[in-house]
């Protein structure tokens, strides 16, 4: 696994449970707004972290964490994942990942072998602006798929968009809830203005607090809960 961040402890990434995050380098997505771009352009990793050094910290925390989060980057793109959270779940951690949802068969592995614990996919924009938003060459149905496959899958999951003004338009935030209908949770992240992978963005904003209470009120019809963060 190449593994470019670690955060030993955390106490708000995977709810209601004490986890550690794993940030794995390389991404198959490049949204201007994203804000690990040392975790996304090959020209700014860093050294890979030990797996012998993670894992022995995990074997000594047991009992006192309950998670592990695995992010990126996007996790999915790594051709050991499967083996190594095999490897954490042994000693008896659950597992939280978080994906773009570009790979729905790694999914559904992952799923099929009772590896995940907790799915938060992060849905970009509306199908029809997916190429556009991500820089990339991905098929819009790869999305269709991972949602049902996350929908499906008997697990707590968690959909999240984050919101740029200038990229997502409350017509399309009504779009993605459209396409998630009947998710259990869908979360607006604010965009914040802080390290992006186009500097350009610096700059960009988000909706006002006003804004995004009326948007949790009305995609409320489309989906079970919505939460700002």
């Amino acid at each position: 696994m190449n593994i470019g961040g670690w955060q030993r402890v955390s106490l708000i990434d995977y709810p209601e449970k004490i986890c550690s995050i794993l940030f794995t380098q390389g991404c198959n997505f490049r949204c201007p707004y994203c804000h690990n771009p040392e975790l996304v352009e090959a020209r700014l990793f860093g050294e890979c972290l030990s797996e012998e050094d993670i894992f022995a910290f995990l074997e000594k925390r047991k009992g006192k964490l309950d998670a592990v989060s695995i992010t990126g980057g996007e996790p999915t793109i790594q051709p050991d994942l499967v083996e190594f959270i095999e490897l954490i779940k042994e000693i008896g951690y659950l597992i939280k990942i978080d994906t773009n949802g570009s790979r729905p068969e790694v999914l559904e592995k992952l799923i099929g072998r009772k590896l995940l614990d907790y799915v938060a996919m992060d849905v970009k924009a509306p199908l029809k602006k997916y190429r556009k938003m991500t820089r990339s060459d991905i098929r819009p149905d790869k999305i269709k798929e991972s949602i049902q496959v996350i929908m499906h899958s008997g697990i707590p999951y968690e959909f999240r968009t984050t919101v740029v003004k200038s990229l997502l338009t409350k017509g399309d935030l009504w779009k993605i809830a459209t396409l998630i209908k009947g998710a259990r949770l869908h979360v607006l992240q604010k965009f914040v203005s802080s390290k992006c992978l186009e500097k350009k963005f610096l700059g960009e904003t988000t909706y006002s607090d006003e804004d995004f209470e009326a948007l949790s009120e009305k995609l409320q019809d489309k989906v079970q809960r919505v939460v700002v963060r």
